[in-house]
């Protein structure tokens, strides 16, 4: 069975993928208080759906993320 290895640099690179989707799902909460004049306590009130929906986020990145990759070996078996 083969070993997978994963290189800090791509743990890295996952961790701020996912806190640029935390930062987005907090743009978001931000435009949706200011949106539908709500209290700014929703802010912090709302972390649990802000952190949901950044994972939300995630997972449709990683999934994006995934159909390219898979996009781009076929085109290069293609290719040769």
């Amino acid at each position: 069975m083969k070993d997978i290895v994963i290189t800090s640099k791509k743990l890295v690179r996952e961790l701020w993928v996912l806190v640029g989707c935390f930062v987005a799902a907090n743009v978001v909460n931000v435009c949706a208080i200011i949106g539908y004049d709500r209290p700014w306590s929703e802010l912090y009130s709302q972390i649990g759906f802000v952190v949901a929906t950044s994972l939300l986020i995630y997972l449709l990145l990683w999934v994006l993320r995934g159909v390219v990759a898979l996009l781009v070996c076929l085109f290069r078996r293609l290719k040769r």
